[in-house]
């Protein structure tokens, strides 16, 4: 076995931990906000320093990444497209945890009617992501089939769209007992919730770009 083999399997090895460990902090997010949105406030805290950790050992996996392509010249001709990609792996996460402190930070009150509009709309939001990552882990082994396992991130942020224009409608249009500062307190965490499937989103347009390129 070349040690050229053996450190683009160490590497591939590696950015699986790293997708993984993306994975796991988008399920923490979604437990989150529900637990948040339930009043769950010790769930919510250990969800919190769940993030926490994983985003932290995400960050020290793509570091430990980006020294293997260099330090042993893997895939020269590839590098910055894969290390771009990884970028935008990492991104989700880092979106996902500054959703939580967003919850943590400001306290939103969320009204009963629109509890499970919100619950709808983060686990919406986080399938988008969730359907990314099997996508992005394939790239490496077959970039052919990365382009068909793409369609269900794409009609998940498009639900999530939907969704939280939804919770707008509603927040502006029919719940007259609200003051206009926490209608627009509102409109913004849906927003907020929202921008992890657009992360999802745009990570899945880069890997359809890149999947095209490496099958050349």
């Amino acid at each position: 076995m070349s040690l050229l083999y053996k450190n683009v399997k160490q590497l591939v090895f590696d950015i699986d931990i790293f997708i993984d460990t993306v994975e796991q902090g988008v399920l923490v997010f979604k437990e989150g906000v529900i637990n948040y949105l339930n009043g769950e406030k010790a769930s919510f805290a250990d969800k919190i320093e769940r993030i926490n950790r994983l985003e932290a050992s995400a960050d020290k996996l793509q570091r430990k990444i980006d020294d293997e392509f260099y330090r042993h010249s893997i895939l020269p001709q590839n590098a910055s497209d894969i290390e771009g990609m990884l970028d935008k792996v990492d991104e989700i996460i880092d979106i996902a945890k500054d959703n939580l402190y967003q919850f943590d930070d400001e306290l939103p009150f969320i009204p009963k009617e629109l509890i499970n509009d919100y619950i709808r709309l983060v686990d919406t939001s986080a399938e988008s992501a969730l359907s990314v990552f099997p996508a992005a882990r394939s790239f490496f082994r077959d970039p052919l089939k990365v382009k068909e396992m793409l369609a269900k991130v794409y009609f998940y942020e498009k639900e999530a769209d939907k969704i939280s224009r939804s919770i707008k409608r509603r927040l502006f249009h029919e719940m007259k007992d609200l003051h206009l500062s926490q209608k627009i307190h509102l409109r913004y965490f849906a927003l907020h919730i929202e921008t992890v499937s657009d992360k999802a989103e745009s990570l899945a347009d880069l890997l359809s770009i890149l999947a095209l390129k490496m099958s050349i």
